[in-house]
């Protein structure tokens, strides 16, 4: 199957689609934060950060999984990205980690659609371009070889974030 239709970038509030899962760029507790973290805690209700307790924290470049609470996505996929720090210690790992990780869920799951943040981009000051593009590789990468996730979306908080992943989805042209 091609890439596109299965990478699609959207511009928008991730708290409001009616997707299979969504992926929320945590921070280590999962215990909400601001930004998107922020945004998905607010949307999903109190009883997220019940639910998050019991999920001992995440270390950066993994993820864990938990209902979706009173959010449209029946699912929420928290993942922590590295913070930025001139790419001195391996952020670029971490970050495509936070994409396996968390496709590896959606992939075990047989999520249809899942929505990706911009991860690591906002407070921890990932440079967009750079993080747009490895977003994208470790996507197209991973759903060469799998069916799950059918449809993976960039969404898109930002006209400089939809404007980076259209440039990194287009630079992977047609894939077999």
């Amino acid at each position: 199957m091609p890439l596109e239709p299965r990478l699609q970038v959207l511009r928008g509030d991730i708290t409001t689609l009616a997707i299979d899962a969504i992926v929320n760029a945590a921070n280590e507790s999962l215990l909400g934060g601001g930004g998107v973290d922020g945004a998905i805690h607010r949307a999903a209700g109190p009883e997220l950060l019940d639910y998050c307790r019991t999920l001992d924290g995440c270390k950066p470049g993994e993820a864990k999984l938990s209902p979706g609470f009173n959010l449209p996505a029946r699912w929420i996929i928290h993942t922590v990205g590295p913070i930025w720090r001139g790419s001195q210690y391996n952020e670029s790992m971490t970050l495509a980690n936070c994409y396996l990780a968390s496709l590896t869920i959606a992939k075990a799951m047989q999520f249809e659609d899942i929505a990706f943040p911009a991860i690591s981009t906002g407070v921890y000051g990932y440079p967009l371009n750079q993080a747009t593009m490895i977003a994208v590789e470790t996507c197209a990468t991973f759903i060469e070889d799998s069916p799950f996730p059918a449809r993976i979306h960039f969404v898109c908080f930002t006209p400089d974030a939809e404007a980076a992943y259209h440039i990194a989805v287009g630079s992977h042209g047609p894939r077999k």
